[in-house]
């Protein structure tokens, strides 16, 4: 079943920004296929994500790929429900520079209160930067609870 959160299928679908972190690290969704399990995100990382030696800093890497499997996941869920991260490892693999930068996540594993998934962040000539596993606990929001 897919999120009927309307918000989300706007910035998904690129009529509307997300949330600022999302905005921030420039994403935009290129593929969203729930039936598959798997997502293909875009960055445009700015130049203030830079480190004393030119590279991206680790911790927007980071966001990157956790910006990509979480709304995956968040797809997948029933109104009402929200995903938060329960553990979540990064292995960076080479440095990140500036340019376009594209995640792909898909879901490992997805049952009624935890999900798994992994990701994966190369730049524009499909060099392998970082990849990740996330384990998110799927939360049934509390009566009153709306999403911003």
């Amino acid at each position: 079943m897919a999120n009927t959160d309307q918000a989300f299928w706007d910035m998904v679908e690129g009529r509307a920004s997300g949330p600022p972190a999302t905005t921030l690290l420039g994403w935009k969704c290129l593929h969203l296929d729930l039936d598959g399990g798997a997502i293909v995100v875009e960055f445009h990382p700015r130049e203030e994500f830079l480190n004393p030696v030119g590279n991206i800093q680790g911790g927007f890497i980071a966001a990157m790929l956790d910006d990509t499997m979480g709304p995956l996941v968040y797809a997948t869920l029933h109104a009402g429900e929200f995903n938060t991260s329960l553990e979540f490892k990064v292995s960076f693999v080479q440095p990140a520079r500036l340019g376009k930068l594209v995640a792909k996540a898909r879901i490992l594993h997805r049952g009624r209160s935890v999900a798994f998934a992994e990701s994966e962040l190369r730049d524009s000539d499909g060099k392998l930067l970082a990849t990740a596993t996330g384990t998110m606990k799927i939360v049934r929001a509390k009566a009153g609870f709306t999403t911003p």
